[in-house]
This record gives C-alpha cells, sequence and structure tokens, in this order.
C-alpha cells in the first residue's frame, strides 16, 4: 500500500541523486537557486508500508503577476518509476492536492524519460489528464526545458575519452592541451570574471545575458553541497612560449629537409605552407613576448559552470573571449571538466538542448556540431505535459507566453543586427 512520508531535504535530495530518472532540476538546491526569480517550493515524498522510498516530487510554484493563482511546475520530475503505473496516479493525486492549495491553475512536467525506453509513457500520461505538449525540437521556445540533449558517456579512461571524440576533435583537444593554457576550479570570487566573460560572448553571438545576483544564486545553493562548479581557463605566457618555440624548432626542421628535395611544384607548395606556418607562429611569439609584459600572471580567456547530481553532470554555462582563440581554451576546458565529473561519481556529461541533425543553412547547426564532435549520442525525452487545473487561465497563459516569447527572440535578433552592422 502506497503513503506518502515525511523527508528530510538530505533525504530527498539522495534518492534524486541514486535514481535513474532523478535531475539536478529536482534537487532541493535547486529550488533555492530558483528563490531569486520569485519560486517557491514544496516537496512530495512517497513510499510502501516498509518506508521503502519509492518517488519524490520537487514542486516549484511561481505567482501570476497581480493574481492569486500560481503555476506549478515540476521540473524534470516526478522522480518514480514510470511504468509502475499505481505509484504515478497515487502521486499525481497527492500533487494536485498541493497544487490546488497554492491556487495553481495548471502543473507542468517533463521528466527525463528517455522517449525510446517508454514509448508507451504519453498515452499513459494523456490517459490520467495530462496534456501533451508535442514532441519539440531540442531548441524549441515552446518548452520551459529541452527535449532533446547531447549526452556523452564519460565512465572511462582519459585515453578512451579522447577516442571518443570525433577524429578531428580529438587532434584539436591534443593540441589544446600543450597551448599554454590551465584549466582550474575557480571560486565565488571569480564570478565577476566569469559574468564579464558571458556578456561579451552574448554580444558576440546575439544573446541577452543574465545578472551576476543570478550567477551568485546558483554558487550559493548548489557549490557547498558538491552539485556546482565554476571553471576558468587561464593562457600562462610562459607556457605558451615554451610550446610556441618547440612549434618553431619542428618548422624549422620541416623547412630545412624541404628545401632539400628536387626543384618543383610540389616543393614550392610544401614550402609555402611551412612559410606560412612559421609566420603565424613569430607572430603568436611576439604576442606572449608582449603578454609576458603586460599580464605576467596570465589571462583569462574562458569558463563555465558545471553542474552534477549523482551520476549526472551537465555544462550548464560557458563564455569565452573573443581573444587569444588559436589557444583553443574551450576544447580544453571541455575535456579536463569531464575528467572532473567522471572522477566525482557522473558517468554522464549533458551538452543541454540541441537541434538534433539540422540542415547547414540552420541557425542552431553550428551548435549542434559543436556538441557532436564529443562522443556524445541525442537524448530525446517524452517531452512537456500540462494538467490543466483552471482552464481560463491557462488559456491565456498559454496565448500571452508565445508572444512574449517571440518578442524576446526579436529583441535579440534585432540587437545582433545592430552589432554586425558596426
Amino acid at each position: 500500500m502506497l503513503k506518502l512520508l515525511n523527508l528530510t531535504e538530505d533525504e530527498h535530495d539522495q534518492f534524486v541523486e541514486s535514481h535513474p530518472h532523478g535531475d539536478l532540476l529536482q534537487l532541493t538546491d535547486w529550488a533555492g537557486s530558483k528563490r531569486l526569480t520569485g519560486w517557491y517550493s514544496r516537496r512530495l515524498a512517497v513510499g510502501d508500508d516498509g518506508g521503502e522510498v519509492l518517488g519524490v516530487g520537487l514542486l516549484l510554484f511561481k505567482r501570476v503577476p497581480r493574481l492569486q493563482h500560481t503555476l506549478c511546475y515540476i521540473s524534470r520530475g516526478f522522480v518514480c518509476d514510470y511504468k509502475n503505473r499505481e505509484l504515478v496516479d497515487f502521486m499525481l493525486d497527492e500533487a494536485l492536492q498541493i497544487a490546488r492549495d497554492e491556487k495553481a491553475y495548471a502543473i507542468k512536467i517533463d521528466p527525463d524519460l528517455p522517449l525510446e525506453a517508454h514509448p508507451d509513457t504519453i498515452e499513459y500520461l494523456k490517459s490520467i489528464g495530462f496534456r501533451h505538449r508535442g514532441l519539440k525540437d531540442g531548441m524549441s521556445k515552446d518548452n520551459i526545458q529541452p527535449r532533446q540533449t547531447m549526452v556523452a558517456a564519460i565512465d572511462k579512461s582519459d585515453e578512451d575519452l579522447l577516442q571518443s571524440y570525433d577524429r578531428n576533435n580529438r587532434t584539436t583537444v591534443r593540441n589544446a592541451l600543450r597551448r599554454g593554457t590551465e584549466v582550474y576550479r575557480a571560486s565565488r570570487g571569480d564570478l565577476p570574471t566569469f559574468v564579464k566573460l558571458m556578456k561579451e560572448t552574448g554580444q558576440r553571438d546575439g544573446f541577452l545575458t543574465r545578472d551576476i545576483t543570478y550567477f551568485e544564486s546558483l554558487y550559493d545553493n548548489l557549490h557547498d553541497n558538491g552539485h556546482m562548479e565554476l571553471f576558468l581557463v587561464k593562457l600562462i605566457p610562459e607556457k605558451a612560449a615554451a610550446a610556441i618555440e618547440e612549434d618553431l624548432q619542428k618548422v624549422h626542421k620541416e623547412l630545412a629537409k624541404a628545401e632539400k628535395k628536387k626543384e618543383g611544384t610540389k616543393k614550392e607548395n610544401q614550402l609555402r605552407d611551412i612559410g606560412n606556418r612559421k609566420q603565424k607562429l613569430e607572430k603568436q611569439q611576439q604576442e606572449t613576448d608582449e603578454l609576458k609584459k603586460d599580464h605576467p600572471e596570465g589571462v583569462i580567456l574562458s569558463g563555465a559552470l558545471l553542474a552534477q547530481s549523482g551520476h549526472k553532470s551537465y555544462y550548464l554555462y560557458g563564455a569565452s573571449s573573443d581573444l587569444y582563440r588559436e589557444y583553443l581554451p574551450n576544447h580544453h576546458m571541455q575535456y579536463e571538466m569531464m575528467k572532473y565529473a567522471r572522477d566525482n561519481g557522473a558517468k554522464t556529461y549533458d551538452f543541454g538542448g540541441v537541434s538534433a541533425a539540422p540542415p547547414k543553412d540552420s541557425p542552431h547547426f553550428g551548435l549542434w556540431q559543436f556538441k557532436k564532435m564529443w562522443g556524445t549520442e541525442v537524448s530525446e525525452k517524452v517531452g512537456e505535459f500540462d494538467y490543466i487545473i483552471h482552464r481560463p487561465l491557462y488559456t491565456l497563459a498559454e496565448m500571452g507566453v508565445p508572444i512574449f516569447q517571440k518578442g524576446k527572440v526579436k529583441l535579440n535578433q534585432t540587437l545582433k543586427s545592430i552589432k554586425d552592422r558596426r
């Protein structure tokens, strides 16, 4: 027989982290981080007569402006076995009681369930009253969380991790490891540096960025319990100079060898190629000489927030400078963050939302191409569902939110267009 349980926050989080359908967004830490943007939470736990926990739900609520009503969002929940229909029915009934207490006009869920392994779940959830919002593209603005994400398996050795990448990316990462950058775990005090990089990235790529208080809230709520780390990448002038000098020596040897070959088109082309590489390296050598004088301690080139919940890790936010991109800081950072997550118990590394296999002329093609080369596979989930409690308010929200989203997209496009014209 099923019954409600009263779990502590730690007990709730332990269940989420150990469950195959558990997710970062169901942790109590995540609820804490959402308070900054007006969300508050209540929790639900269900077990059997013996007290064994079978399912939990973190219910987030946000008030509708100027009204007493709220939206109930169970982000990536419920956390339970969805093939246990009795359990899901029980959890929904209990969630409805809580939602009605909070005057919610709807309950929204988007469980972390692979579509391939749950072909019947969509129809089942519809049969108990949920409205399915469709199998949306991973970059669709219609869903709160992306339905399609790119996930890499990282429970392997360093070399096997490298070998799991696309061939060209393996070469790029190996080059990045010796270019003179250093990846390190930063502190809360380094968040202003990260936010500055985020603003630079947003201006370059045409998207709006968050205020520092948002990232401080994330860090403050998630870091202490081991659910988040800030990583930064620094270019060390001395290390970069040593790597360039080593490459120059190789180029000089190649040049001497090429000059001994018979005259001809092949030799001319080879000498031209070597000469171009030599010229590029000499320019980089001059840059590092200037860096040694101006920034002997190094320059921060990129950063990221890495989150983790149990066996799952998540690349949440990334940012990079326009400067010194030839030193490949992002490639070095991704490899080191994957290793760090693995060493701390993660088996998977989620790169976040993606439009799966978009055409080359799609604005999402570059993102897909980047995430694909890290040995990832598309994780396609069952999607987002709404349980309607107050239909008039729900209908109003369905009309208003898309208009708001379109306005945001248009604003971003306008800002990018203005930037491109400068």
